[in-house]
């Protein structure tokens, strides 16, 4: 059983940085494309960044680059988003996605994640 468990969340000035963690069990974390999804109250989840498994191609949304990086350990199973410069407007439950069949066109559509975590919450303060 495939599961992804989110840590690493919480309260942050602006400017500051976290550090999220995603931890994924069940499955050969290599084969698969890994994602960071945000969603804030009232609003659509949205894209962060993603990784490949093959080789490791990263993707991130353009409100997010230069500022978030996204790594990957396939050994510890374990997806990570360096979060700097933390404004408000990244406030947000952050969710970890994870699917092996994706095309890279996709990577970017939360429809198309077969598997979620429970999310973490991020609060940036102004």
């Amino acid at each position: 059983q495939v599961q992804l468990v989110e840590s690493g969340g919480g309260l942050v000035q602006a400017g500051g940085s976290l550090r999220l963690s995603c931890s994924a069990s069940g499955l050969t974390l290599r084969r698969y494309t890994v994602a960071w999804f945000r969603q804030a109250p009232g609003k659509e989840r949205e894209f962060v960044a993603a990784t490949r498994g093959n080789g490791g191609s990263v993707f991130y949304d353009d409100s997010v680059k230069g500022r978030f990086t996204i790594s990957r350990d396939n050994v510890k199973s374990t997806v990570a988003l360096q979060m700097n410069s933390l404004k408000p407007e990244d406030t947000a439950v952050y969710y970890c996605a994870a699917d092996q069949h994706l095309i890279q066109s996709s990577v970017g559509l939360a429809v198309q994640y077969d598997y979620w975590g429970q999310g973490t919450q991020v609060t940036v303060s102004s």
